[in-house]
Order: C-alpha cells, then structure tokens, then sequence
C-alpha cells in the first residue's frame, strides 16, 4: 500500500507537470519555423537545461547519473524523442483539438501495457475514471472537431502509446532517475533533424518562445514526469494527463481571445469533476 506522502507527491508532481506544459500546443501553433526546425530547437535547449541542471545537482558525478539509466534510460530517451516527434508534427498536421484529444487515449494505454508487462491489478475506479473522462473530451470537442487529418490524428494517437509506454518504462525502474533519459533524448531529436532543419531561420519573436519551451515548458515537466510514475501508477500519471485536453483551449482562449464553446466547458467540467473524485477515492483506498 502506497503511504499518502509518496501517492501525494505523486499527485502534486504530475498536476504541476501538466499546468506548466498545458501551453505547448499553442507555442508550437503560433511559431512560425518549419515543424523540424521547431523540433531541432526543442531537443537541444531541453537537453542543454536539464544537463545543466544535472552538473548543478550532481557535480562531477552527472556523468555517472547519466549512464546509470542503463538500456532502459536509452529506450525511455528513444520514446521521449519519438514522442516529441509526433506531438508537433501532429499538432502541425491536425488541429490541436484533434491531438490533445487523441492524447488523452493516454490511460487507456497505460492500462493496458501496464497489465501486460507489470501484471498490476488496474483498480476499477481508474477504469471508471477513464471512462467517464473520455464522456467528457467528447463533450468538451463535439462541436469542434473537424473529419479529415487523418496523419496528424494518426500521429496524435502514437504520441499517446509512446507516452504510456515510457511512464510504464520509468515506473519499473524506480530506483533509477530517469532524467538523463529526457537529456538524450533532446540529443537524439536534435541530431536527428540537424540536416533536414533551418536552425537559423527562427526571427526574433521565434528565438523567445522557442527559449520559453526549451528552458521552462518542456524540460520541468518531462522532469517532473521522470519522477510521478515512481509514485503512482502509469494509468493515474496518464489519467492526470487529461487536464492538458481541458488547459489547452483555455490557454488558446487566454492568448488570442478565441471563448471555448459551452461544449467545452460542460466537458471540461466533467474531467475535472472525474478527476477530484478518483483522487478521493484513491485516497480513501488508502484509508487516508
């Protein structure tokens, strides 16, 4: 049985994690570069951060916290990067509705590779949960999204199974920190579209927010999430996953003044309400 302290900061580190990368889609909507030009850019400032950040926490032993990730840090950074790939591809190729709610597939996966290769018991309230929280994505996008896209929603539906599958990666390796993970797979991604990129292209405009994502916005969370699947189970992380369906288009509302549909709202309403009662009941699961 989890104590209320570990399944707690669990919790904390995945909702914080998710509030600080709900603004993605809507940076990558509006930089204007090429999607691997945007791609080159997210993976070397994401690696530079969080190297920085490891000789910060761990001197000169980061080097040793970087290959004590073993095989399974190197398929973890495989599936970061391949998931970094098709998340901005997907939002490039498809609407950004489309690909947060193809993402929010997320728990479904979880739950499933999590029977699979863990053999953990799934409670039947996260089942419930999943349920009802994907009642309320089809609520909250009924009216928006479009037929077609069919790529970009494929892409959106990779990124999901990637993301599970590495929350499932990091959480049958808990002794092991998996941040290195994140910092190679910023390597990958970016010697991966080193040549088929235009690093010098971003304007002025460009170089802040693509700084904004490389130093706050991806690497926090991608850190944070190295850390939650430790805590709790990989279908809770990717069932906390789903707030980011309903920040998306509030973000997107904020910015450029485009007021969500009462769709969205109602649905909206839904995943959170779902989400605060399968918290409650995981805590009193735990006789908290």
């Amino acid at each position: 049985m989890k104590s209320m302290s570990e399944k707690a900061r669990g919790t904390l580190f995945m909702v914080c994690a998710v509030v600080i990368l709900s603004p993605d889609a809507l940076l990558i909507s509006v930089v204007s570069v090429d999607p691997w030009t945007l791609v080159f850019w997210r993976g070397l400032l994401t690696s530079c951060t969080l190297t920085a950040a490891l000789l910060f926490a761990h001197g000169r032993k980061a080097l040793q916290a970087g290959l004590s990730v073993g095989p399974a840090g190197i398929v973890s950074g495989i599936f970061f990067g391949a998931s970094t790939i098709s998340f901005v591809m997907s939002v490039r190729l498809t609407t950004a509705a489309n690909t947060l709610v193809l993402i929010a597939a997320m728990p479904l996966f979880a739950a499933l590779f999590t029977r699979i290769f863990l053999s953990e018991k799934v409670p039947r309230r996260t089942w419930l949960a999943v349920v009802a929280g994907f009642v309320g994505i089809a609520v909250l996008f009924s009216g928006s999204i479009a037929a077609g896209h069919i790529l970009g929603d494929v892409l959106a539906l990779f990124t999901a199974a990637l993301m599970a599958a590495n929350f499932i990666i990091i959480r049958s390796h808990r002794k092991v920190s998996m941040v290195p993970a994140v910092v190679l797979s910023g390597m990958m991604t970016t010697l991966v579209t080193a040549f088929i990129s235009d690093p010098l292209s971003p304007g002025t405009s460009d170089i802040l927010l693509l700084s904004v994502m490389g130093s706050i916005v991806l690497p926090v969370p991608l850190a944070l999430m190295t850390v939650a699947p430790k805590l709790i189970p990989a279908a809770e992380v990717s069932l906390i996953m789903l707030l980011e369906t309903f920040l998306g288009p509030f973000w997107v509302w904020m910015a450029v003044g485009e007021r969500p549909a009462p769709e969205t709202f109602l649905g909206g309403g839904i995943l959170v309400v779902t989400l605060v009662v399968h918290a409650l009941a995981g805590w009193r699961e735990n006789g908290i």
